[in-house]
């Protein structure tokens, strides 16, 4: 979905921390704009994102949380309008994404 929604906006991905027992867990890493590196994370159904600054992670805000509940079209415009606000629009220009 995430891939769908920002097409050429994204690079590699790489799935990692798979876990099915006792609870389904798993992250994706991913660039994003050739600008950030953003790690999606799932945890027992809660859902979120965070920008990668080394050890640590800088979260993204959206309104969607949970897996079950969220609508993954409204997930990828918010990240997206998240991700956009922390890129300069000369870049984002340069590219024509905006």
């Amino acid at each position: 979905m995430i891939k769908g929604h920002f097409d050429n906006k994204i690079g590699d991905f790489t799935i990692y921390n798979i876990t099915e027992e006792p609870y389904e867990i798993f992250n994706i890493t991913f660039d994003a704009y050739h600008y950030h590196i953003v790690n999606f994370s799932y945890n027992r159904g809660s859902i979120g994102c965070g920008l990668s600054q080394g050890k640590y992670d800088i979260e993204l805000k959206t309104s969607q949380e949970w897996y079950d509940k969220a609508d993954m079209d409204v997930f990828c415009k918010e990240l997206q309008e998240q991700l956009e606000l922390r890129i300069p629009n000369k870049f984002l220009e340069h590219y024509g994404w905006k």
